[in-house]
């Protein structure tokens, strides 16, 4: 039996895969990964496959890189974890004090989490906390975009509105609000996308003008709605939903978990907006997909409301590896990288190659809506066929990318490493997978 077997036959017998129905590995193999450098994944026997989701959306700067791997060893050498409620650590204090300096202004304090779903239940429980610290408890609901997702606990799911992973803990999940979503898929004939952005905002206004007194918080994944099927929308719309957001007393929870540090082009999506949330929502690519670390970032006002000799009135949730030195010594090293390596400036001229050699796909009979924002492509396939998601990822895979479609949208979001070669590779394969279909 080869290598490859060997590990598929275990881990179908000892490990219960996630996001995944078991029963579909009877037909569609598992992929085992030996080794991972730069984009490419390898398996046990050599064949490689680039990597052109990020594995996940998490790894920004390739796998293997050499510069987060020292400062993980040189981290190692001092000490691996201490918990973070009563004690502190250097790694901690540096990446939040970094953070601080650069995130939309006014966001000081961070939260450590353990992942992007925590940092969501982080930040709502924060927002409901505050209404209560603050004296108005009635403040308690939640407002989010249709077809919007936040992870998947149970208060992530409460304001996540993508039925597969919704419906069957409905009777679990606290009820929240649902407001159009800005995606410019939708704009009706003549409109554009800031036009519709202008009037999805608008049905937010009118939601609020009922509901402003029972709403703690509208929560959004700032220009891209990635699990809702790469939805992008106009920075519009942030800035309108900051000025309702302050005009009616809810706060702004932004998600920034999947398109933070660089996804959307700038550092942070709301930059592109101008504008601050209450709480921001970070995680994935903060480690450059090495180590599980979340943060959410609060502003001043809300730290203040939390502060007070009553326990009761402290901020009282916990993760045990909370701030874990390894994992922040990791985000350290992805931010230094970004800076000295100039990335960003750097991933302007890799989309443009993008652009430039997708344009066949832009213009193929199939390709409908294609879209880009920083470093996120997508585009709807026309006339896709029940199952076309899972036989277009194994046939991806047989062609050495990993792509993994939602529902008819095929999309990928590479590490910011990829070179003008494996760009081509890689639309050179959609081109043929679009052909043999």
């Amino acid at each position: 039996m080869s290598g490859n077997a060997k590990m598929i036959e275990r881990s179908l017998r000892a490990v219960w895969h996630p996001c995944t129905q078991m029963k579909h590995h009877e037909t569609l193999p598992l992929v085992p990964v030996s080794r991972a450098e730069g984009v490419w994944l390898y398996d046990f026997e050599g064949r490689r496959i680039l990597d052109a989701i990020s594995s996940w959306w998490v790894n920004l700067l390739g796998h293997g890189n050499p510069r987060i791997n020292a400062a993980l060893r040189d981290q190692l050498e001092s000490f691996e974890h201490v918990m973070l409620a009563g004690f502190t650590h250097a790694p901690a204090v540096e990446l939040s004090e970094r953070l601080a300096r650069l995130a939309p202004k006014g966001l000081g304090h961070c939260f450590f989490g353990s992942d992007g779903a925590s940092a969501v239940e982080v930040a709502l429980k924060m927002s409901y906390h505050y209404w209560r610290n603050t004296g108005r408890p009635s403040k308690s609901g939640f407002v989010t975009l249709a077809n919007g997702y936040h992870g998947e606990t149970l208060g992530a799911l409460s304001v996540t509105d993508i039925p597969l992973y919704r419906d069957t803990y409905a009777p679990l999940l606290r009820r929240s609000a649902r407001v159009p979503s800005p995606d410019w898929r939708l704009a009706g004939p003549g409109d554009t996308p800031r036009e519709y952005a202008q009037r999805c905002a608008g049905a937010l206004e009118a939601y609020l003008e009922r509901n402003a007194a029972d709403t703690a918080a509208l929560i959004i994944e700032p220009l891209v709605q990635c699990a809702g099927g790469m939805a992008m929308h106009d920075a519009h719309y942030l800035r309108l939903a900051r000025q309702l957001c302050d005009r009616f007393e809810v706060h702004l929870i932004a998600d920034e978990i999947a398109v933070g540090f660089g996804r959307t082009g700038t550092l942070f999506a709301c930059e592109q907006a101008k504008i601050a949330p209450d709480f921001l929502c970070l995680s994935k690519g903060l480690t450059g997909g090495y180590l599980p670390l979340s943060v959410v970032m609060a502003t001043d006002r809300v730290y203040q409301a939390f502060y007070d000799d009553r326990l009761e009135r402290g901020f009282l949730h916990s993760h045990s590896y909370s701030g874990n030195p390894l994992a922040c010594r990791a985000a350290l090293a992805v931010l230094d990288i970004l800076d000295e390596d100039k990335v960003l400036e750097r991933n302007l001229r890799i989309a443009a190659h993008f652009n430039r050699r997708a344009e066949t796909l832009r213009s193929h009979r199939r390709v409908a809506h294609f879209r880009n924002t920083g470093m996120i492509w997508a585009f709807d396939v026309r006339g896709a066929k029940p199952g076309f998601g899972r036989d277009f990822y194994r046939r991806a895979l047989e062609a050495g990318v990993l792509l993994r479609p939602l529902g008819d949208t095929v999309y990928w979001m590479p590490p910011y490493v990829i070179a003008d070669a494996e760009i081509d590779f890689l639309v050179d394969a959609l081109e043929k997978l679009l052909e043999t279909d």
